[in-house]
């Protein structure tokens, strides 16, 4: 599941996964990257889905109204491989174009008692979670959807009570390197270079 349903206020609203880097969007950079490790792809958006018809992927929306954040898209995703039979999914951020291509591997690897978990960041010592990359058990959907409706927003306040499991990777190269800003675009046209 890509999450690209984000309101994009610091890069002045839009879609953030349709600007383009280094002449391809986002949001395919990230399928690229995506595709090998898992299949089938989805993107989670709200709005007229039309707008990512070249992608040729679902689009689900959030079930839960108000923009309430990543964990609305993770729930959509938990629905949508319910009706697949699936156990699980993985959810990718459409914004981070630069992610591992062992996202998927070190996850299940990872994955606590539940079967969920969580990218981090090792930042000399500071181990910092990448809440919209995990490992998610549909198993869990509906503990996830009664949060939601408690009001509950935070991923990690989440993840934290289902003993989630962190796959960590070093700082260095900035492996969840997100683009919010316009600045963040042109690092990440400089990091896209050969």
């Amino acid at each position: 599941m890509i999450l690209a349903g984000g309101q994009a206020r610091r890069m002045g609203g839009g879609d953030k996964g349709l600007r383009a880097v280094a002449g391809q969007s986002l949001l395919g950079r990230v399928i690229d990257r995506l595709a090998p490790q898992a299949a089938p792809l989805a993107i989670n958006a709200n709005g007229d889905p039309a707008r990512f018809a070249g992608f040729g992927l679902p689009v689900l929306a959030d079930s839960v109204a108000g923009f309430p954040g990543p964990l609305a898209g993770v729930l959509a995703g938990l629905d949508w491989a319910a009706g697949l039979g699936a156990g699980a999914i993985v959810t990718a951020a459409a914004d981070t174009p630069f992610f591992p291509t062992d996202l998927v591997a070190r996850l299940a690897t990872a994955a606590g008692p539940s079967g969920l978990a969580l990218a981090a960041v090792d930042e000399g010592g500071r181990v910092r979670p990448q809440p919209t990359f995990g490992l998610w058990p549909v198993a869990l959907r509906d503990d996830l959807r009664a949060a939601l409706a408690g009001g509950l927003r935070k991923v990690v306040l989440w993840t934290g009570a289902h003993g989630a499991g962190l796959a960590v990777w070093p700082a260095a190269g900035a492996p969840f390197f997100n683009v919010n800003t316009p600045e963040d675009l042109a690092l990440a046209e400089r990091m896209a270079a050969p």
